[in-house]
Parts: C-alpha cells; structure tokens; sequence
C-alpha cells in the first residue's frame, strides 16, 4: 500500500523531512523550534521569496518531484546572488492533497536540500498544510558579508550592460514539452532544472557592478525593471548575442523566431547587471549600454539595436 501524506501526517512528513539536515555556521537554531535563529555579522540580511503552484509553474507530467525541488530552490538563491550577496538559509512551505504519496514530497525535499548543497545553504525550517493542489512556497535568506547590496537603480549612463548564464533555454524547453515533445533533451532539461551561476553574483559586486538582476521573467523585461528603478536608457545589442544550436532547432521546428528566446525567456536565471567598461569581470558577455533619457527614448526605456521591441518582452504575471 502507497504511503501518502494522509497517512503519513503533518508530523510524520516534517520529521522525515528534517532528518539529517546539516546546518551552516550561519544558523544559530534549525528546525525543530517556534522559529530559527540565524547570525547576521554586520547587521543586514537579504530576504526573498517565491511561490510554485501546480499547473501554473510545473506540471507532474512535464517535471519529476526531484526536479520541482532543484527549481523552486534555484530561483530563491538565484535572486539572493542577484543582490550580491552569499545564500545562507531556505525556509520552505508546503501544500498537497491528502493523496499525494508521500514518497513525491520526499523527493521534492531531496531537490531542495542538493541545490542548497551547490551554495551550503541550510533548510531550516517551514510548514505543511493539506491543499487541493501542490504548492511550494521557498523563501530564501542571504548574507552580504559587509558589502552593500547591490541593486536594480544603480545603473549609469556610460555603463556597460554584461551577463552570464544560459539565456532562452528554458523558455525553449517549454515550447518543446507544450507540444508534447522530450527532445532536444537539453532544452527539456533546462525548463525543468534551471542551472544559476551562482558564484557570479558576490564576484560581480566585488567587481564593481553598479547593478544586478536575474533572468527569471525574460532578459529584456529584467533589464526593464534596471532601466526604470535607474532611470537611465539601455540598449541592447544583438550583435553581441549568441543563439545556441539547440535553440535554433526548436525554433525551427515551432515557427518561432530563435532570437526572441534569448530576449525574452525567463526562468534560466542567469545574471545581468551594468558596470564601468573595466570592471565588466572575465566571463561575462557585453550586451548592451546604459544613456540617459531624452524626448525620443524617455528614461526606463529599453530598446534593441536601438529601436522599441515590438512583442511582448518577457513574463508577466497577471497579464491576460
């Protein structure tokens, strides 16, 4: 008989997913208390959150349990990094049907725990509940080590504009799987495991960089939210971008412009920010430039190769 979480109950599913947790240096008390306690050296904490519903966000046909628990930690510590700062701590909550075998909250634990291992971020807590689909709710802490953040409106006029990671995979891995496709394996993968360049985002602030961001809605509606919160202009040059095989064949195969991946995919969670022209770090792909506004191009606008982009930039939620 299949162990669900009816059976197995609140207590059972949180002591199961407890045992053995490791805890970093950070974490003064982990789960098993009212509430953590960690240690904040210098007095400051980043903290960000983000919610995974089922049927909107992953699909238990498209994504194993294993790989929506590598996701739903990846785009918390992804946005920890974006500020410059080194992840510490997950805290996670949980909603599933009473019928949901437990084995599947299990292996979605598991996810969770080897993506903190990448950064040796602890999970130190969170909450079950019984809810008519499956949720996950992951909210991530951060240290900045006694930097400052480093944040969408300090973009410059005369900044260039770099990033690293992958960019348009996932979207393409969606597209693939929505016609109900596996293939190119890749891409597929990509959807379901996004891949951050974690190290990138404290070695970008150590750099210099005047602003940051991860590519999780698409690459220009994020440098959008650069552009408004600085005020400034940023163009983007396609020139400087590349459009990798794999998603020259899926766009091939569905009619799509390939470049339009890259500009507008979210949720491959690579890392774009703005720097002096010497301080752009080794690795990372000079893209674009930061101006200020005028009449024609008023500030928080972003153009390509210097005109409007005419269809949608990227994710929004909400958005009919």
């Amino acid at each position: 008989m299949t162990e669900t979480l009816g059976s197995t109950g609140e207590f059972g599913l949180i002591a199961a997913v407890t045992k053995g947790l490791s805890t970093g240096e950070d974490v003064l008390v982990g789960p098993g208390d009212d509430a953590a306690v960690m240690a904040v050296p210098d007095g400051r904490m980043v903290i960000t959150t983000d919610l995974l519903v089922e049927g909107r966000h992953f699909r238990q046909d498209w994504s194993s349990a294993y790989d929506v628990g590598r996701k739903a930690a990846a785009q918390n510590l992804a946005d920890v990094v974006a500020m410059g700062a080194r992840p510490t701590a997950l805290v996670v909550g949980f909603g599933g049907p009473a019928d949901l075998p437990t084995a599947w909250a299990l292996e979605l634990n598991q996810g969770l725990v080897d993506e903190c291992e990448l950064v040796e971020a602890s999970i130190i807590g969170g909450d079950t509940v019984q809810s008519d689909k499956i949720v996950v709710s992951v909210t991530a802490f951060g240290s900045l080590d006694g930097r400052p953040p480093v944040l969408r409106s300090g973009a410059r006029p005369g900044d260039e504009v770099a990033y690293i990671g992958r960019l348009g995979w996932a979207e393409a891995g969606w597209a693939v799987l929505a016609r109900g496709f596996r293939s190119p394996r890749a891409v597929v993968e990509a959807h379901r495991r996004p891949q951050p360049p974690y190290a990138e985002g404290p070695r970008a602030a150590l750099a210099g960089a005047s602003s940051l961001c991860d590519v999780s809605d698409g690459l220009l509606s994020d440098l959008g939210h650069i552009a408004a919160a600085s005020q400034v202009i940023i163009d983007v040059h396609t020139k400087a971008l590349t459009v990798p095989e794999p998603l020259q064949a899926v766009a091939a195969a569905t009619g799509v412009d390939a470049l339009k991946f890259v500009l507008t995919g979210g949720e491959d969670h690579a890392l774009v920010g703005t720097f002096e022209p010497a301080d752009v770090p080794e690795g990372w792909t000079v893209i674009g430039s930061v101006a200020e506004g005028n009449e024609e191009r008023p500030a928080g606008t972003v153009t390509v190769d210097g005109a409007p982009y005419a269809a949608d930039t990227g994710h929004a939620h909400f958005r009919s």
